[in-house]
């Protein structure tokens, strides 16, 4: 969960929707194929590049977009008449956003150097006044600049820092160019910080390392006493490392992994080590003399409770704390799956949400395909063509699940029939 329950008795009493039956569905979905016994519908479109979602006791929902100047911000939305779909829409600020989370009271939003939050009164779909800075000079580039956000619910506040690099190479995706060793973008990026979530004014020295060893991970939740992380890994082992590796190999091997952080100082191996989807261990980067094979250092490192398929590029993760889904679902997560770009020759992959079973606070079988249709054609070979690309998911307070999409701003609702 990325807010807080103080949040639900100040947004409770602010403003809520008379009782009415839930929504209909769309006929086709909204182009989404789910599990028998959901269904779902269209509730905005055209917002913008959509990112991250938060979710209101109420109702309200606040899209993270990713974008500069007016087009960014976070897109505040209402349903008015009752009937599930959004016809209010405001935005928020501006510059290009990912983390969105209500917390204590505030509306809080993440940017490529800062975490800002704006004071939320009842009644009131948009705060009245400005932005207060929370955090500020974080390191951030267009290569894993996006910074995602959690909170314990005990004054902290997590934020990601990826790291602007493939495989800490002195010039970044150069072939067969030995990687810095040990690795400086390690001291500033490559992992979680964790802030006060009340005290303005902090920058990244204020804060602390709560791990590292990480490449880019803006999907991050906290839940059941710890951090999940889901960790977008490395690209490029055939193009870079030409002989060693195959373009099958590039395409299927560097897993997606899943990491649980329940105390400070945990080390995840990036850039020396590598996850193998197949093998369910990991092997020596090439850039620090690997060859695909041996382990060398990285025993040493923290493993990840489970794993993804190859280049999925997670973006987004939540738990479900709900009821309105079967119990097969409920206490498990939910991951948004950007979709590859670098699978090349082989068909791109991912574009999807996925949902990951848990049991006894540990994952529990094989993740599951929850929600495809986003990429509109199979086999998809170039990512431009995706018709949507998820990127948000989120949820609702009655139990049913926000899904974002980043293509053309589309949000969906989706819902559990029962049967029906």
């Amino acid at each position: 969960m990325k807010g807080s329950g103080s949040t639900l008795a100040f947004l409770l009493a602010a403003w809520s929707l008379p009782a009415v039956s839930p929504p209909a569905c769309d006929s086709d979905n909204g182009g989404l194929q789910l599990p028998p016994g959901f269904c779902a519908l269209v509730v905005a479109d055209n917002i913008g590049t959509a990112r991250h979602i938060a979710v209101a006791p109420n109702g309200d929902i606040y899209v993270a977009l990713q974008d500069n100047g007016s087009k960014g911000g976070v897109m505040a939305l209402r349903d008015t008449n009752g009937d599930g779909r959004f016809e209010v829409k405001q935005r928020i600020g501006q510059d290009s956003t990912t983390g969105v989370a209500l917390h204590d009271g505030y509306l809080y939003v993440a940017k490529f150097h800062s975490v800002e939050r704006y004071k939320m009164s009842p009644g009131q779909l948009t705060p009245s006044g400005p932005p207060e800075i929370v955090v500020s000079g974080l390191p951030g580039v267009e290569e894993h600049g996006d910074k995602g956000i959690a909170f314990d619910g005990k004054g902290s506040l997590y934020v990601n820092i990826g790291a602007p690099s493939n495989a800490c190479q002195p010039k970044n995706r150069r072939p067969k160019v030995p990687g810095l060793d040990p690795c400086p973008l390690l001291e500033k990026h490559g992992g979680i910080w964790k802030f006060s979530d009340s005290k303005l004014g902090q920058t990244e020295d204020d804060g602390t390392r709560f791990a590292t060893g990480l490449r880019q991970m803006p999907a991050i939740a906290w839940h059941d006493g710890a951090l999940y992380i889901v960790m977008n890994n490395r690209d490029q082992l055939d193009t870079l490392w030409p002989g060693m590796f195959t373009a099958k190999e590039n395409a299927e091997r560097p897993a997606e992994p899943m990491y649980r952080v329940d105390k400070a100082g945990m080390n995840f191996g990036w850039p020396y080590c590598v996850y193998d989807y197949f093998e369910k261990r990991l092997f020596l980067a090439p850039e620090y003399g690997g060859d695909g094979k041996k382990a060398g250092r990285c025993t040493q490192f923290d493993l990840p409770i489970t794993s993804f398929p190859a280049h999925w590029a997670p973006v987004d993760l939540t738990f479900y704390t709900g009821s309105q889904f079967p119990k097969h679902y409920q206490g498990g997560a939910f991951i948004a799956f950007h979709g590859s770009w670098n699978r090349a020759p082989m068909p791109q992959e991912g574009y999807n949400v996925t949902f990951q079973p848990f049991a006894g606070g540990k994952p529990s079988g094989n993740f599951e395909v929850f929600a495809s249709g986003f990429a509109g054609k199979t086999p998809l070979m170039n990512p431009d063509d995706a018709r949507a690309r998820a990127d948000g998911v989120a949820q609702a307070p009655d139990g049913s699940l926000f899904i974002s999409e980043s293509q053309h701003g589309k949000i969906w609702r989706v819902l559990y029939r029962r049967g029906k």
